[in-house]
């Protein structure tokens, strides 16, 4: 997501330092992070490129469907389904239900006076909704984040949760960011996490997992969320690394893959645990080479599918 807007007030750009990284990461990540410090030191390879990690047993069940048509294709909803709630199954996560939000919308544009009106965020109030981002050639982050969030919904059922959206293209625009947040606050999800891609300065490269602050203001309060939020913010950050084998943001939370903050109303207005992902940076044309490959947004959707699905088993 582009920091502009409803839920993108750019936090203050921090350059890591490789020696800050590795005690960040150590205290903060749980080890896959750490394995991706010794790979960098073995192999050189630099920041910011998406090097060939060995992927786990686990993550390989789901590599198998990597060459799988993109985007609406590659997940159509069923007859006789509801576009926006999958259904449970049977499995290790049965009875758990995760919310996925798909940031934006493909139809945004065309709805300029809806999604600029102000909402309650909490702690203020801001605009209902942007467009989002895009590569330098066109791919649009709302189409990057439909398709992630296709590609988990199936990942996620076959272990048996149940699976919700906030949209699955099926609205002319929106939801605004309040509703999101409400969406998942109503289905008692177990995890939630909305993805995105971010639309930062060519040089920007990497990841980032964003969590709440303790928000105790106005209509907002995270305190009982922050914690658990932060977990799943790790566990996420931990397996993104080990699958897809990218490396963390070099521009915001000094390495460690986290970002907190608190003026997101997306986080703000959650009652259940939940966190965002910027999945890279949509305006590096190294990121946008692995945004824009369905080979690679398989590898996404499965480091962040095992993150929750590591969490939810507690």
């Amino acid at each position: 997501m582009s920091y502009v807007g409803p839920d993108f007030d750019p936090p203050r750009p921090r350059r890591f330092r490789r020696g800050r990284l590795t005690v960040a990461v150590a205290a903060l990540v749980p080890t896959a992070l750490v394995g991706w410090l010794v790979y960098e030191a073995v192999a050189d390879t630099g920041g910011g490129r998406s090097g060939a990690v060995p992927v786990t047993a686990s993550s390989a069940t789901g590599s198998a469907s990597a060459s799988a048509p993109e985007d609406g294709k590659q997940s159509a909803v069923p007859p006789g389904r509801t576009p926006a709630t999958a259904r449970a199954g049977s499995g290790p996560l049965a009875g758990k239900v995760v919310v996925i939000d798909p940031g934006h919308n493909p139809s945004n544009f065309r709805h300029t006076s809806e999604i600029n009106r102000q909402v309650n965020i909490g702690t203020n109030r801001k605009e209902c909704d942007t467009t989002g981002t895009s590569t330098n050639s066109g791919y649009a982050e709302a189409r990057f984040t439909l398709d992630v969030a296709r590609r988990m919904r199936t990942l996620l059922e076959k272990q048996g949760a149940t699976v919700k959206f906030t949209q699955d293209g099926d609205r002319p625009w929106g939801p605004c960011v309040d509703e999101r947040a409400r969406i998942g606050n109503q289905a008692h999800a177990d995890a939630a996490i909305s993805i995105h891609a971010d639309g930062a300065p060519v040089g920007d490269r990497g990841f980032h997992v964003i969590v709440p602050a303790a928000v105790h203001a106005g209509s907002a309060d995270t305190r009982k969320i922050a914690a658990p939020s932060r977990d799943l913010g790790e566990r996420v950050a931990g397996s993104f690394v080990r699958v897809t084998g990218s490396a963390p943001s070099n521009y915001v939370g000094n390495g460690t893959g986290l970002v907190v903050r608190s003026d997101l109303g997306g986080l703000n207005l959650s009652t259940v645990p939940k966190v965002f992902i910027e999945c890279g940076n949509m305006r590096d044309s190294k990121d946008a080479a692995s945004l824009t490959s369905g080979a690679w947004r398989q590898k996404a959707a499965q480091g962040i599918s095992e993150g929750i699905m590591s969490f939810l088993r507690g």
